[in-house]
């Protein structure tokens, strides 16, 4: 399994990167199977230096926030206008329940048909596995300031990996909470958002983690990896590395645009 970050600002786009965006690919059976966790704003152009979007076999959004969801938007041009026809089946978009509503909002469209003839809209359960292909992917409730926020587990089978299976769990937006470590146990890179600092940000709760909180998930969750993402351009990626270096003792990095990382 391979994980390519396409886009990794946090709260809005940056001048190195877009907002939240995530290509996991596997091959299996002599193709290459591809999701995207998130699809926020100026993700979309990013994402196709790495593929073809026809080749989207499912967007799976983590929450509503526009840095994490409104390229939807720019997709449904893409499909619903291309000159030449789409010419592939409905792209299957697993979300939290308004999520079409909330599409069809944003681009100025009736609810019906929304964008229903581009995207076939289906809702989270809460840890209820979801199989696409050879992932199967498990939505775990979080602690962010919206209706509905979850980390997802995703895992693939293989034989040569620990317990059959490789890991990688993407935190979404979230503050420190039992769903968060229940969704990155045991993951072999647990992909983290680590939008506040120690100290500056110690007054605001349930909205997101520092990377000391990301390190302490971490251990909690005996991740193999941890990945910090999610940071906005005012923070120092240095010093959330120091954090979470102080509360984990495993391998931590800061995700970069354009890098990819075997899972």
């Amino acid at each position: 399994m391979k994980l390519t970050i396409v886009g990794c600002s946090g709260s809005f786009p940056g001048p190195h990167s877009p907002a939240s965006c995530y290509l996991v690919t596997v091959q299996e059976d002599g193709r290459t199977w591809r999701i995207l966790l998130d699809l926020g704003n100026g993700s979309l152009g990013a994402l196709q230096r790495y593929m073809d979007l026809r080749d989207i076999d499912a967007v799976l959004l983590t929450h509503l926030h526009p840095d994490h969801c409104m390229d939807l938007c720019g997709l449904h041009v893409a499909v619903h206008w291309d000159p030449a026809g789409w010419n592939r089946p409905r792209i299957p978009v697993w979300g939290p329940a308004g999520t079409a509503d909330r599409m069809a909002t944003a681009y100025g469209l009736e609810l019906e048909p929304g964008m229903h003839e581009d995207f076939d809209f289906r809702a989270w359960s809460p840890r209820t596995p979801v199989r696409i292909g050879p992932f199967t992917i498990t939505p775990y409730p979080v602690l962010h300031p919206v209706e509905e926020a979850y980390a997802l587990r995703v895992e693939a089978d293989d034989p040569e990996a620990p317990g059959g299976k490789r890991v990688l769990t993407y935190s979404g937006d979230t503050d420190a909470c039992e769903g968060l470590i229940e969704a990155a146990s045991g993951s072999g890179i647990f992909l983290c958002e680590a939008a506040f600092h120690e100290g500056r940000d110690d007054g605001i709760h349930g909205v997101h983690l520092t990377g000391k909180r990301a390190g302490d998930v971490a251990s909690a969750a005996a991740s193999r990896r941890l990945l910090l993402t999610h940071l906005p351009v005012w923070n120092d990626a240095v010093l959330a590395m120091e954090e979470a270096r102080s509360s984990y003792s495993g391998d931590v990095a800061v995700a970069v645009a354009g890098v990819s990382y075997q899972v």
